[in-house]
C-alpha cells in the first residue's frame, strides 16, 4: 500500500505470541508462523515466536521484547486477559485493548452495544455459566425465538461448540455442548443469507473498511470444518451484492469497530437477508491470519499483501 510507511525501528524485538489454551489453539499456530515469517521478510530480524502456556508471565519477563505481536484466537488471548498481563508488564501489543477485547468477545454483551449504536442484530437470548448447569431445561421452554437457532458458546470463535438446531426437541442437547464452553452460551434467530465478512483496519490514522468477502459453503453454515478445509467453501471478492448495500454493510463494520472502541484491526461477520439488510453477527478483534483466512484476502485485494499488512497489524502497537 503507497500510503503506508512504516516507522518502527527494525532492530525493535517483537514477540509473536501465539498458540495459547484456548480451543483456537491450532489455528493460532497457523497464524503466527506465518506472522513471524513475514515479519522476519520484513527485516524485524530479532523476531522471535513465544508458544502461550500458563508460564507466560516469566516468559515474557525473561525475553524482554519490546512489542508483543498477538496472534492469539480465543479464550486468554482475545478477551482482553492477554492484553491485561502486557498491560501490567508494560509491554506494546498489537490490537484492541482490554474492554474493547473483552466486549468483543462476549457475544452478548457486544451485541447489545450493536444495537444501541443501530447496527441490526438477530433476535437472541443469553444465558450464565451457572443457568446452563442449573434448571436450563425449564428455561429453555419459555424462550420466545423462531426455529431454527444457532445455539453459541459466549465467548468462544471459528464456529467451536456451535450448533443449528431446527426443533425445540433438540435445543438443550445443542445447549449442553455450546455449555462446556467458557462464560455460557447465546440462542441466536438462525437467518439464511448471503454470508459476508469485512475487514477494518486503521491505516494512517484513519479506519478504512475492506472490501467484502462473501462466503458460499458447501456444508449448511459456516462451520469449523467449512472455516479450515480447502475446498469447502467459496470466496466471492468482492461480493455479489449491490452498491447500496456494499456501502451500508461497510458503515456498519466500521461504525462497530468503533463502537467497541477497537485498535488497530477487527472484522465484523455479517448474514446479508432478502430485504438486503446487513445483521451483524460479531466480531473478530484479532481475525486469522493463516493461508486460508479471510483478511488477508481481503487486505490483497486493496492492494495490500501479506506482509504489509502484518506491518500495519504491528504498528496497531503505537495506537
Amino acid at each position: 500500500m503507497e500510503n503506508f510507511k512504516s516507522t518502527i525501528d527494525k532492530n525493535t524485538k517483537v514477540g509473536v505470541l501465539n498458540g495459547g489454551l484456548s480451543s483456537e489453539r491450532e489455528v493460532s499456530l497457523r497464524s503466527g508462523k506465518n506472522c513471524y515469517d513475514a515479519l522476519k521478510r520484513l527485516g524485524y530480524k530479532n523476531t522471535i515466536l513465544i508458544d502461550v502456556q500458563k508460564d507466560i508471565g516469566s516468559v515474557l519477563a525473561k525475553e524482554q521484547i519490546d512489542i508483543a505481536f498477538l496472534a492469539l484466537h480465543g479464550t486468554y488471548g482475545e478477551d482482553g486477559c492477554i492484553q491485561g498481563l502486557l498491560e501490567i508488564l508494560d509491554i506494546p501489543y498489537t490490537g484492541s485493548g482490554v474492554l474493547a477485547s473483552a466486549l468483543a468477545m462476549n457475544k452478548s454483551a457486544s451485541k447489545s452495544i450493536f444495537k444501541a449504536h443501530g447496527i441490526p442484530v438477530l433476535p437472541s437470548v443469553s444465558y450464565s455459566t451457572t443457568e446452563v448447569h442449573n434448571g436450563i431445561k425449564r428455561k429453555l421452554k419459555g424462550i420466545k425465538l423462531r426455529y431454527p437457532v444457532m445455539v453459541k458458546p459466549m465467548s468462544d470463535g471459528s464456529s467451536v461448540g456451535m450448533t443449528k438446531v431446527n426443533e425445540e426437541n433438540n435445543l438443550y442437547d445443542a445447549v449442553m455442548v455450546a455449555g462446556k464452553y467458557k462464560d455460557g452460551i447465546l440462542i441466536e434467530e438462525f437467518l439464511k443469507g448471503k454470508q459476508i465478512t469485512i475487514g477494518v483496519l486503521d491505516i494512517n490514522k484513519e479506519t478504512v473498511a475492506t472490501p467484502i468477502l462473501e462466503l458460499r459453503t458447501k456444508t449448511e453454515w459456516y462451520d469449523y470444518t467449512a472455516k479450515y478445509t480447502e475446498g469447502l467453501t467459496e470466496f466471492i471478492l468482492p461480493a455479489e451484492i449491490d452498491e447500496e448495500t456494499t456501502k451500508l454493510a461497510q458503515e456498519y463494520a466500521i461504525k462497530a469497530h468503533k463502537s467497541l472502541g477497537c485498535r488497530g484491526v477487527s472484522r465484523p461477520d455479517f448474514i446479508i437477508a432478502e430485504d438486503n439488510t446487513p445483521y451483524l453477527l460479531e466480531i473478530n478483534t484479532l481475525p486469522g491470519m493463516t493461508n486460508l483466512s479471510d483478511l488477508p484476502a481481503q487486505a490483497k485485494v486493496m492492494g495490500i499483501n501479506y506482509d504489509t499488512l502484518v506491518d500495519i497489524l504491528l504498528h496497531s502497537s503505537l495506537l
